[in-house]
């Protein structure tokens, strides 16, 4: 371990690090570094929409549920929105993607190609306006993951559903335009050429190598320690090697596991554990950010995909991207993902 520190520390004020899996490089800015306190947000406390007109408190203008859970147990829709409900799907109002025929494959005119968006959005919506997921109970969380999980199966067989991306983002910076904390599913045609790029890149290593990418990664992380912000008898949370943000996390199973939609019961508890934990450090360490977070796992077309090695990925928003990373897709992050998951680990 003694080697990696000193490699890490040699003196230059930047590095060019290679993120494995996407082969993408990302720049750590050390000579630029700040100290993790200084990545809190130094806003003023954030600011509570009214309930008055959110439209997540108020049901009667959404769509029909499609999943409905009461404190854990899945409750059946019965022309009425039970009382007690904690947590509920429906269609999104303005869905980027629709129910769909014919994917109507064509060109437009010589050049372009263009298709049918055809598929589902979904918006998964826990029952409090102001509580989110660093205020959650384990129950709570887990219950959210039961929900993905059910939505992820009930889905991934329709027609023209061949990847399911599921994400959550909180506050104005991450994209959330309503203030009530919420998550959403969607389902595509379409392998998106970033996770194309990784599928690729794991099927290759595990050709090459005979083993997989991802477990390699944990056991080093395992290893060095020098990442790791918090880890229970399933799941790792590191901060990465390349890190593409100032404090991003990784979750991902200790054991192998290909497919988020087969996680068994307690690895569920498992997950919500540490996915509870590491969003709690985030929130004290840097005084309530804004966060994205979202899954990855192997597409749903049919084809084997045993080599991959699903994972969630946290993303802080702690900087905006300006024309550098835009121009050239390159990140730069101002602190040492060492130096990040050590500050994550002590709150």
């Amino acid at each position: 371990m003694q080697d990696e520190k000193e490699k890490l520390n040699n003196g230059f004020p930047s590095e060019l690090r290679m993120d494995m899996v996407s082969k993408d490089w990302v720049v750590i800015a050390k000579g630029r570094a700040k100290r993790p306190e200084a990545f809190k947000n130094e806003k003023a406390a954030r600011k509570e929409a009214p309930k008055k007109n959110c439209p997540f408190c108020d049901l009667s203008s959404q769509e029909p549920p499609t999943l409905i859970f009461d404190n854990g147990k899945k409750v059946e829709f019965k022309g009425e929105i039970p009382k007690n409900w904690t947590t509920m799907t429906f269609q999104n109002k303005y869905p980027a993607f629709v129910r769909a025929e014919s994917l109507d494959d064509r060109f437009a005119g010589p050049l372009y190609k263009v298709m049918n968006a055809a598929g589902f959005h979904e918006v998964v919506v826990t029952r409090d306006h102001k509580k989110h997921l660093a205020h959650f109970e384990k129950e709570q969380t887990k219950e959210l993951f039961d929900v993905y999980q059910q939505r992820f199966l009930d889905m991934k067989d329709e027609r023209f559903v061949n990847y399911i991306s599921i994400f959550h983002n909180f506050g104005s910076s991450a994209g959330a335009s309503i203030a009530h904390p919420h998550s959403q599913i969607v389902t595509t045609p379409l392998i998106d050429s970033d996770l194309r790029g990784a599928l690729n890149n794991a099927k290759s290593y595990l050709k090459n190598k005979k083993k997989c990418i991802y477990c390699e990664m944990n056991e080093w992380e395992k290893e060095s320690k020098e990442r790791i912000v918090y880890e229970n008898e399933e799941f790792l949370a590191v901060c990465p090697f390349a890190s593409k943000t100032a404090f991003e996390v990784i979750i991902s199973p200790k054991k192998h596991l290909p497919y988020f939609e087969k996680i068994m019961e307690e690895e569920k508890w498992q997950l919500a554990d540490i996915f509870g934990a590491v969003i709690k450090k985030i929130y004290k360490g840097l005084q309530d950010p804004d966060y994205n977070f979202y899954l990855h796992t192997a597409p749903c077309d049919g084809e084997s995909y045993e080599y991959y090695h699903w994972h969630w990925t946290i993303l802080p928003k702690t900087s905006i991207s300006a024309g550098f990373e835009i121009g050239t897709r390159m990140e730069i992050s101002t602190i040492e993902p060492e130096k990040a998951a050590e500050y994550l680990r002590k709150q």
